[in-house]
C-alpha cells in the first residue's frame, strides 16, 4: 500500500516536493505510508491510511511528537494530493508567501 500511495504522489511531484516531503515510511501491515512535511499551514508528520472498507483512504496530521493534530476521512485517490495540498501547504495568500519566501519581485 506505501508503494501505491506512493505513486500516487508521484503523479504531482511539484505539489508534493513544495511540502518539503521527506522521509517515507511505510506503515505496519502495509497499512497506509507516512511522511514529514515542512509546509506553510502544518510541519510534522502525515499519515495517508488505507481504509480498505470504504476503499477511501484517512489523512492524519500529526506533530513531531505524534500527537494526531487533524483528521480528514473518506479521500479518494484522485484527491489525495489535493487534500494533503490543502492542508499541508496551501493558503490564501500562497504565491504572495511563496515570492516573499525566495524574495522573488
Amino acid at each position: 500500500m506505501a508503494e501505491y500511495i506512493l505513486s500516487i504522489l508521484r503523479l504531482e511531484l511539484m505539489v508534493v516536493f513544495s511540502w518539503g516531503f521527506h522521509r517515507p515510511t511505510a506503515l505496519p501491515d502495509d497499512g497506509g505510508l507516512a511522511f514529514k512535511v515542512d509546509g506553510f499551514k502544518h510541519r510534522g508528520w502525515v499519515f495517508v491510511k488505507y481504509n480498505e472498507g470504504k476503499d477511501l483512504f484517512d489523512v492524519e496530521l500529526r506533530d513531531n511528537a505524534m500527537t494526531i493534530i487533524r483528521v480528514i476521512e473518506d479521500v479518494y485517490f484522485d484527491q489525495l494530493v489535493n487534500v494533503i495540498d490543502h492542508a499541508v501547504e496551501h493558503t490564501s495568500d500562497y504565491e504572495k508567501r511563496v515570492k516573499r519566501l525566495y524574495n522573488i519581485q
